[in-house]
């Protein structure tokens, strides 16, 4: 890689697949939550 990329477009990626991930499982969690409820 000749130029790196600028720290707070890492930054942002960074962020942007952990919220994601986070959400997904949160959302997970809660439809197993409802579906498993009695």
């Amino acid at each position: 890689m000749p130029d790196a990329a600028p720290w707070w477009k890492r930054l942002g990626w960074f962020a942007a697949i952990w919220i994601m991930s986070v959400a997904a499982i949160a959302a997970i969690a809660a439809v197993l939550r409802f579906w498993l409820a009695p």
